[in-house]
């Protein structure tokens, strides 16, 4: 029953059409393997045993009728503690955010998903509003990495990482404002990909405005493309959605790399300084895109690190998002989230003016890129996982988790789709992670270069190594 907990979403899909096993059998070695790990891991605030597997009984029923709902019926999803769910509160990570209520709505990502039959498991981890690249709270504690569970999972999506990585789930909804999806990816061994901003509707509103982006966790990109192809529908409470996609996202997986132009930019030009194991890591599976027909050549983007601006547009979300918190609220927050909301709330209208100039200035500049790459490749992040529990990695004389996620962040200021694909592990048995990152609206190209990774052998870690 434990092997059910590592198959794929595309594959148990394909299982129950055949009548090899059921919703039920699946959910119930799912909620197992969360029983077997959570202890360890922490990558949950809320498990919902008892309606998963309502949920999974009445997925039974409609596929022994030849009748399922859609494309992921039955197929178990957890959600990040950022996003709505319906019947539950959100709790954000915080001890501030109401417990009771009716809880009425789902997030669009989350209603699109329970339109298809997903099966809810339940609500992942999540640092305090989702504000710094590791997943720890006031409220929940720390989230450990799957592979090593006194380090960090990564965030702010940690939770999420931690469920795919360890077969909590096949499926995740993260949410990325500057990494969020892909940092944790990296460290906890999974694919995420952060879509073009709109592609997937997000409400309520990010207070981090139009940084953040919800996008799909799972054990591989065919897998992230056919969650793809049901989050990305539309709904009308978000007005900065886009045009629906042309063309399903599962049905441009296999058009290989020939031809294709790729960027390999190993450290930025020189500004990052990147461990040695990582660097080889992601060469080697850079040297396997070439193999498959891709014209690869060592590119940088050409552009300064825009951490300031950045800073600028991040530090203010925070302080708009605890704004209206009472003194004594303010005194349960993560304290370093009271830091970045008291700095944010220094800055003016023109200073925040100023940072979406540089914003503005860098997507030019990344779309004239484009013209002459199809992608850029780079490491996810230029590390493995560090201890757990701290924003930055002991003895570095970091200040703040922007400081070892350079790669990360310039993509959410210019809404580019980027993901990260899983590359082989360090000495330490630690997952290495590869950023694929396309033009805007070019999707479907990242999902189609990391299928061709993943269909080579060339991108996954064993999975023997984890919990």
């Amino acid at each position: 029953m434990s092997d059910l907990s590592r198959l794929t979403a595309t594959e148990l899909v394909a299982g129950y059409r055949g009548g090899e096993f059921s919703p039920v059998e699946v959910v119930r070695a799912v909620l197992a393997r969360i029983e077997e790990t959570e202890h360890a891991v922490n990558a949950f605030v809320r498990v919902h045993g008892e309606e998963a597997l309502e949920q999974a009984r009445a997925s039974e029923d409609r596929w022994r009728r030849g009748e399922p709902a859609g494309l992921v019926d039955g197929v178990p999803v957890t959600v990040k503690d950022i996003l709505l769910l319906r019947g539950a509160p959100t709790l954000r990570g915080s001890r501030t955010a109401p417990t009771t209520g009716e809880f009425p709505e789902d997030a669009p990502s989350v209603a699109r998903l329970r339109e298809h039959g997903a099966v809810f498991a339940g609500k992942t981890t999540t640092p305090e509003y989702g504000w710094k690249g590791v997943t720890d709270s006031p409220l929940s504690g720390v989230t450990g990495n799957p592979y090593d569970p006194a380090r960090t999972a990564g965030g702010s999506s940690g939770g999420s990482a931690a469920a795919v990585a360890l077969g909590c789930g096949p499926l995740s909804l993260g949410t990325d404002g500057g990494g969020s999806v892909r940092i944790p990816a990296a460290f906890s061994g999974i694919f995420a990909l952060k879509p073009t901003y709109g592609r997937v509707p997000l409400y309520p509103a990010s207070a981090f405005g139009t940084l953040a982006h919800v996008g799909p966790m799972t054990r591989d990109a065919a897998d992230a493309a056919l969650m793809m192809d049901v989050i990305s529908g539309p709904d009308p409470r978000d007005w900065s959605q886009l045009a629906p996609s042309q063309g399903e996202f599962t049905q441009q997986l296999d058009g290989g790399l020939s031809g294709l132009r790729i960027a390999f930019s190993p450290d930025f030009g020189g500004q990052v300084e990147v461990q040695p194991e990582v660097a080889a890591a992601v060469r080697r599976a850079v040297e396997r895109l070439e193999d498959l027909g891709a014209h690869v050549e060592e590119r940088d983007p050409g552009f300064a690190d825009p951490v300031a601006a950045f800073h600028t547009l991040w530090f203010s979300g925070a302080a708009r998002v605890t704004q209206g918190l009472s003194e004594e609220q303010r005194a349960l927050l993560d304290p370093g989230l009271r830091e970045i909301c008291e700095e944010g709330a220094r800055h003016s209208a023109l200073d925040y003016l100023a940072a979406v100039d540089v914003r503005m200035d860098l997507g030019r500049r990344m779309g004239a890129f484009h013209r002459d790459w199809d992608l850029l490749v780079t490491p996810t992040l230029p590390l493995t996982a560090f201890e757990g529990g701290v924003e930055v990695p002991p003895g570095s004389g970091l200040t703040r988790w922007t400081g070892w996620t350079p790669f990360t962040y310039p993509f959410n200021l210019t809404q580019q789709p980027a993901a990260s694909v899983p590359v082989g592990l360090d000495a330490a048995g630690l997952p290495i992670g590869l950023q694929l990152v396309a033009a805007r609206h070019e999707d479907a190209l990242v999902l189609r270069a990391a299928h061709a990774l993943y269909a080579a052998g060339a991108a996954g870690v064993p999975e023997s190594t984890a919990l």
